[in-house]
């Protein structure tokens, strides 16, 4: 019986094509719905976190030559190596403890891992804390968040009956973009939390929230308000918040989107008092 564990084998790979000098690999085109979404290059390091070979075990080095190596198909992984058993958002939080993993954690103030009921049948995700947030400890509490907060109310519910969190857990300099590494190295607390909190349903506001669930680098114009398919729940991508704020024509593209997730969930609109 093999004794290895998931990460395990797929560290032996890793080796393996590490050994065959391979620099980098394609994860598998994949069809979501209607729309085919083309993966993003993935180098060595980040292989780790996003493929999962198609084989088990690990053959001698002069038995598979380079153009033989097995598919490697990046949504098994997800299921495979970032699942815990019985896992609780305070097993992920004690997990990532004082994180210094990336480079992130040099300038922050206080990790933001997430906020809002553990058994919410909607979660919301992010990209990163803001300043704001980095101060507080909390996701969404700033412009952006007030914003949220008004678009979770209009949606029928209160902000403590969903959940909410970002893709990296430490604010970036100067509100940059997450950089591929980061997201990487902090994705798996993400996904854990998500299957921790088995929601109905996953909205990623902005770009690199749907980037990173969805492993592409499509741009969100391509598949904004579409579901998907993840991990067991359905997923939708709209703008963000913070987007909103700078182009508020947005809004009703988003309430749109919102209407299909209360759909989904049996939601009614919040009505408005004349």
């Amino acid at each position: 019986m093999d004794s290895q564990t998931p990460r395990e084998k797929l560290e032996n790979w890793l080796r393996y094509y590490d050994d065959l000098n391979l620099g980098a690999f394609y994860t598998d085109r994949r069809t979501m719905g209607k729309r085919t979404i083309k993966p993003k290059p993935i180098s060595a390091p980040a292989a780790l976190l996003e493929m999962q070979p198609a084989m088990t075990t690990v053959p001698a080095k002069a038995a598979r030559p380079a153009a033989a190596l097995p598919i490697v198909n990046a949504a098994s992984l997800l299921d495979v190596i970032d699942r815990v058993e019985n896992d609780t958002l305070e097993r992920i939080c004690d997990d990532l403890g004082e994180c210094t993993r990336c480079r992130l954690h040099k300038q922050r103030n206080k990790i933001v891992f997430g906020a809002g009921n553990r058994r919410a049948e909607l979660v919301f995700v992010g990209e990163g804390p803001g300043h704001d947030e980095d101060l507080q400890g909390l996701p969404f509490v700033g412009r952006a968040g007030k914003l949220l907060t008004q678009m979770i109310e209009a949606m029928g519910l209160q902000r403590d009956q969903v959940y909410i969190c970002n893709v990296v857990k430490c604010r970036p300099p100067e509100n940059r973009k997450p950089e591929e590494d980061e997201v990487a190295t902090c994705s798996p607390y993400l996904y854990r939390q998500l299957d921790a909190i088995a929601p109905k349903a996953i909205v990623c506001l902005g770009a690199t929230a749907a980037q990173a669930l969805l492993k592409t680098s499509d741009p969100i114009s391509r598949f904004r308000g579409e579901w998907f398919d993840y991990r067991n729940t359905k997923l939708l991508a709209t703008y963000h918040p913070a987007y909103l704020l700078r182009n508020p024509a947005a809004k009703s593209e988003v309430w749109k989107d919102l209407q299909k997730v209360m759909a989904h969930l049996g939601l009614k609109a919040k009505k408005v008092s004349k």
